[in-house]
């Protein structure tokens, strides 16, 4: 068998697994030359949300780790609140859900003030953020 080929010794035609590549990637890129565009939007439109897309992008960079990390503080707090409370176990999941419940990712929607941005998360029961 020759230097790079791959195949079968029962026959057959051998090819290259670079020249598979190729042959993928050209399919590929006709696929995605040929596909329909859907709508074409406002270019005003597409550009602001765009700058959305990167201010929630950039500022998750910076939320999502600290809101980890509050988490994670959290879930240690919790197992003392829980015994410093005499075994009340709903000391320790009012602080587990207020540490661990809420938003991670700060999404477009936040950023126009269509939705709050949850840091501390609502306890299932009563829906009060904090609580």
């Amino acid at each position: 068998m020759p230097l790079g080929a791959t195949g079968s010794r029962g026959g057959g035609i051998q090819v290259k697994s670079n020249t598979r590549a190729r042959i993928a990637a050209l399919a590929f890129a006709i696929a995605i030359g040929l596909a329909p565009a859907a709508v074409q939007a406002d270019d005003d439109a597409t550009f602001g949300d765009a700058g959305i897309g990167a201010g929630s992008a950039l500022s998750s960079l910076v939320y999502g780790p600290v809101k980890i990390a509050f988490a994670v503080t959290g879930m240690v707090i919790g197992p003392f609140a829980w015994a410093l409370s005499g075994g009340d176990s709903d000391v320790m999941w009012r602080v587990i859900d207020t540490s661990v419940r809420g938003d991670y990712v700060v999404t477009p929607s936040h950023l126009r003030g269509e939705q709050p941005l949850e840091f501390f998360g609502r306890s299932p029961a009563s829906g009060v953020a904090g609580m």
